[in-house]
């Protein structure tokens, strides 16, 4: 019973590799990789519009804390599994791991493109600056 569950086992291995070209670690670890390169881009693209909101402005007027409680972990989550998820997708259909690469890369370039297109931070009007006298 043993042997039979081992080389059903090994079978499995080798069927994913040969799917793909793949060793499975291999494949694992170039999806896991994908994910640190989108985790890490996301929020490196956030962070300089959200610095208005961490520092405040103006006398801190425009201090909004929330960008950190609640959009940093968001945007960090977001990049990490939209290459992932894309990773695993494309290996699955094309079967060609430096397209899937490529794929997943594409994807997470859209994906922040459209973080900087879509978020914008909320900015409280500036005390100092009204319509003048």
């Amino acid at each position: 019973m043993h042997h039979a569950a081992a080389s059903v086992t090994g079978m499995g291995e080798r069927t994913a590799e040969r799917a793909t070209g793949m060793n499975p670690k291999t494949e694992g670890g170039a999806g896991c990789l994908l994910a640190g390169l989108g985790a890490t881009a996301a929020p490196l693209v956030w962070a300089p519009r959200a610095a208005v909101n961490i520092d405040g402005g103006f006398e801190g007027h425009a201090r909004d804390l929330s960008v950190l409680f609640i959009d940093l972990p968001l945007i960090v989550l977001g990049g990490a599994l939209v290459p992932l998820f894309t990773w695993a997708l494309a290996t699955r259909w094309v079967h060609r791991p430096w397209v899937a690469a490529l794929v997943a890369l594409a994807t997470l370039a859209l994906a922040v493109w459209g973080l900087t297109e879509w978020w914008t931070p909320r900015r409280q009007p500036d005390p100092g600056y009204g319509p003048g006298i």
